[in-house]
């Protein structure tokens, strides 16, 4: 049994060995890391009583829970209209003369948001269509970006069996674009919503006055409330880490043969 115990330690720290007890691992470091934040004397971080306090003033003064609802509804209604624009992009790319417009979606992800605020604005209606717009266009050249790579993966030998069964032109994309790859989109779904996240800080930065965590974000920051801001960081967090566990239950659910791809893989 002690060999036993000593292969599973060394195999921990060898690349591509058999590890049978990564959850516990991962807790076990989660406990360790815990242990030593709390009793850690660093002045530049505050610690979990101080954090689990400004959590809860924040709650109380300056509704913490409503401010990330109404951040939450703005993502995801983002995230819908990103993931069918580029779904609809990628889809039309199959055929010559929408190549360029797809193309051109995917370059504009090297454009920053400071150099497009003023377009935007003059696009828009109001700061929620503009907190909009800005998390819309960004998730979605990024989402066209990897969508366009996943077809371009396609072998010719699929499209010729397409054909072969008497499939034409856009059925062939609906075969094996829609409906072949949208396990592919479903995990784009999932990193386009992490994505959306990070973006998040920024663009309500550019539109305070609808609100939202990451203007309370901004706000704490810019006085050096640190534990103010731990208490948001670590909420974003929890609520993401709930939110990734969603979408890929979602896509198990969806496209359940990704199962037993992962299955076979481990």
């Amino acid at each position: 049994m002690s060999i036993h115990f000593n292969t599973g330690i060394k195999n921990a720290f060898l690349p591509y060995s058999p590890f049978g007890a990564a959850r516990s691992l991962l807790a076990v470091q989660l406990v360790v890391a815990a242990l030593l934040w709390s009793f850690s004397n660093a002045k530049v971080l505050p610690g979990p009583q101080d954090i689990a306090h400004a959590w809860l003033q924040m709650q109380a003064q300056q509704n913490l829970l409503t401010e990330l609802w109404a951040s939450i509804q703005v993502l995801l209604l983002s995230l819908l209209l990103s993931t069918g624009l580029a779904l609809l992009i990628t889809t039309a790319s199959t055929a010559p003369v929408f190549l360029p417009l797809a193309r051109f979606t995917s370059v504009l992800r090297f454009l920053g948001f400071a150099g497009l605020s003023y377009l935007f604005m003059l696009l828009t209606g109001d700061a929620y269509e503009l907190k909009l717009a800005l998390l819309t266009f960004g998730t979605t050249v990024m989402m066209v970006t990897a969508l366009m790579a996943e077809v371009q993966t396609i072998p010719q030998q699929a499209i010729d069996h397409c054909k072969t069964l008497g499939m034409r032109n856009w059925r062939i994309t609906y075969e094996l674009v829609v409906l072949g790859k949208s396990a592919t989109l479903l995990d784009l779904v999932r990193q386009n919503a992490a994505i959306g996240w990070t973006l998040l800080t920024m663009v309500e930065g550019l539109a305070r006055s609808e609100g939202g965590i990451g203007t309370l974000l901004l706000n704490q920051n810019r006085y050096f409330q640190l534990s103010a801001v731990f208490a948001i960081q670590i909420t974003i967090l929890a609520y993401g880490l709930g939110q990734d566990y969603l979408l890929r239950k979602l896509r198990d659910v969806i496209c359940p043969y990704t199962r037993f791809d992962k299955n076979e893989t481990t």
